[in-house]
């Protein structure tokens, strides 16, 4: 796979980092806290398999182009704009520490009334 240049990182990414918290009832409720902004890529690759229950709408999946940051992790998502991606994986394609390439998953948010 060709590592995205520098000119194609035209996309204004947020790291959104966890925030675990007690729930008050032994467990704990995890919220996402706006981290450092990032620019990248992003590629379409897909959608995902469909979900429980006959339900029609699927989650996109995507190939996430970055400058090499450490310390990213499946736990922490992207945000672009209004849209969410869940980081799915995380590696250095050539080991070289220039390029960082996630694939992420859109998260789509259940709206209550």
């Amino acid at each position: 796979m060709p590592h995205p240049s520098l000119g194609a990182r035209r996309r204004r990414l947020v790291l959104e980092l966890p925030l675990e918290t007690p729930d008050g009832f032994g467990g704990r409720t995890r919220r996402y806290v706006a981290g450092p902004v990032l620019w990248g890529s992003l590629e379409a690759l897909g959608t995902a398999q469909p979900g429980w229950g006959g339900r029609t709408e699927r989650a996109g999946l995507y190939r996430v182009g970055l400058r090499y940051r450490p310390g990213v992790t499946s736990a922490m998502r992207l945000a672009d704009g209004t849209r969410r991606f869940a980081i799915r994986t995380v590696g250095d394609p050539d080991g070289r520490r220039r390029d960082l390439v996630c694939e992420v998953e859109e998260v789509i948010e259940e709206t209550r009334p």
